[in-house]
């Protein structure tokens, strides 16, 4: 990975359907370069999903050799064990980017939404809609877990181009009484 050229492989993780896209990043401007979904869900039996899911992320980062791994991390839902099921799924995909010695990042489903859209309670098709025009999709596919999963990687990107916010200072008397040299 060079500072001016990376790639990122975007994973919106389901026990049903998995989302993944991969982002070119060439200087400050990122480009789509695939995006589909694997489908754990043809398998009834859990333990089968999570192998299925831990092998085809290894295959995707075999093949499209990305730099960065992010996630999207699970959201708070009522019921614990679908919950426990989508941990796990992000866990084997995990493992599988920590197995190739990826840097892994997950950000909340609210974050994804807002800085794709503006808008953190975005309808999947929203998201969809936004990334076709700004990175000029030809055709969007049919399981919108695919653009999720851009949606993930293109929000890594903006997040790590966003100044870092210093907390040091405790307000505004705070920063003159510690830079007095930057005040005239």
């Amino acid at each position: 990975m060079t500072n001016n050229q990376y790639r990122i492989l975007g994973i919106d993780p389901g026990t049903t359907v998995t989302g993944y896209g991969l982002v070119q990043i060439s200087g400050n401007k990122a480009s789509v370069l695939t995006m589909g979904v694997l489908q754990p869900g043809k398998f009834e039996d859990h333990y089968q999903r999570l192998k299925f899911l831990h092998e085809r992320a290894l295959n995707l980062i075999d093949e499209y050799k990305p730099d960065i791994m992010a996630l999207e991390a699970p959201f708070y839902g009522k019921n614990v064990q679908s919950m426990l099921k989508l941990g796990r799924a992000q866990g084997v995909i995990m493992a599988a980017g920590l197995y190739r010695s990826l840097p892994i990042f997950e950000y909340a489903p609210l974050l994804v939404k807002q800085s794709i859209t503006g808008m953190g309670r975005a309808s999947k098709e929203q998201v969809a809609y936004f990334l076709q025009n700004v990175y000029h999709l030809e055709e969007l596919p049919r399981e919108l877990d695919a653009t999720d999963a851009v949606a993930v990687a293109i929000c890594h990107f903006l997040q790590q181009s966003k100044p870092v916010k210093n907390k040091e200072y405790k307000g505004w008397a705070d920063f003159i009484r510690k830079n007095p040299d930057r005040i005239k």
